[in-house]
């Protein structure tokens, strides 16, 4: 198993990244396609777990804020590999990343289905609920 990152949208790396994405939030979840893929996609570090036989198992991406704060985003592990521990794998990859390039906070939108997941890994609900894609979510920050 391995953990890669990309900032170059013409890779093969982003490329799996978008296939785990559209299968998640476009086919699974209903998201439209044109909020799915969206004007931050360069602006951002693309992330891909790989299992050993060299499947995209897993993806998030992290869009730098301002100083000292990143925003995971587009978390998403296969059907077929959730309940393994890979979503854990991913986030705590994409925190470690965020730490060695000097971000002191992280932030993301989680779905409610998904705050307890996110509880468990330290992050802190914050706010209101609010809409995304049509989708209920909660702010989450986690100190790092």
């Amino acid at each position: 198993m391995k953990i890669v990152h990309t900032k170059d949208t013409m890779s093969d790396i982003y490329l799996d990244s978008v296939r785990i994405r559209q299968q998640v939030f476009v086919s699974e979840q209903g998201v439209p396609n044109d909020i799915e893929i969206d004007k931050h996609e360069a602006d951002c570090i693309h992330c891909v777990l790989y299992s050993d036989d060299n499947e995209a198992v897993a993806t998030c991406r992290l869009l730098p804020l301002d100083e000292g704060a990143i925003k995971l985003q587009r978390m998403a592990v296969q059907k077929k590999y959730r309940g393994k521990d890979y979503g854990r794998l991913i986030v705590e990859d994409a925190e470690t990343f965020a730490k060695k390039h000097g971000y002191q906070s992280i932030t993301l939108g989680a779905q409610i289905s998904a705050l307890g997941f996110y509880e468990k890994l330290g992050y802190i609900k914050e706010g209101d609920m609010f809409l995304d894609a049509n989708i209920e979510h909660y702010q989450m920050n986690k100190s790092l």
